[in-house]
């Protein structure tokens, strides 16, 4: 009698743990789904490198709107570098950004490539207005060691 009686009783379960205060957590907000934030000014980053070019549109707060590079558009190896590479990239994530209803944005340059003022170029023909230009470029300060001396 004893072994049905444990068999039908319910487990007891502990205390179910809460958030602090004994209150549960607050849920995050998601926006609904085909709902696009408008966005009217923002920072494209290009970072133009010897191989290839990244170009990405931000809002003011640092949140991606768009990006795109040449690689991604279909470009492969040497071709990645040149400024009509650039160009085609920057007109890809501009018309992109253009969706979301950009209209002036602050361009900050970081890198020696080749797709650097192409890629400006191209923005503004895409129909964004460039406000300002900035080179972000990491200088060192005298930097690393530089590698032995050959003796040949």
């Amino acid at each position: 009698m004893a072994k049905t009686e444990s068999a039908t009783a319910a487990p007891e379960r502990g205390p179910e743990k809460k958030g602090e205060g004994g209150k549960k957590p607050a849920k995050k907000a998601f926006k609904k789904r085909g709902e696009k934030r408008v966005v009217h000014h923002g920072y494209v980053h290009i970072h133009a490198s010897f191989n290839n070019t990244h170009i990405t549109i931000t809002d003011t707060e640092g949140n991606v709107i768009a990006w795109s590079s040449a690689g991604g558009i279909g470009f492969k190896g040497s071709r990645k570098g040149t400024p009509f590479a650039a160009t085609q990239a920057a007109m890809s994530a501009g018309n992109t950004a253009k969706t979301y209803g950009l209209r002036s944005v602050e361009v900050r340059v970081k890198g020696p490539g080749s797709g650097r003022e192409s890629a400006i170029r191209a923005l503004q023909t895409v129909g964004i207005e460039v406000k300002s230009i900035r080179d972000v470029t990491p200088i060192p300060h005298n930097g690393c060691r530089p590698t032995k001396r050959r003796r040949v």
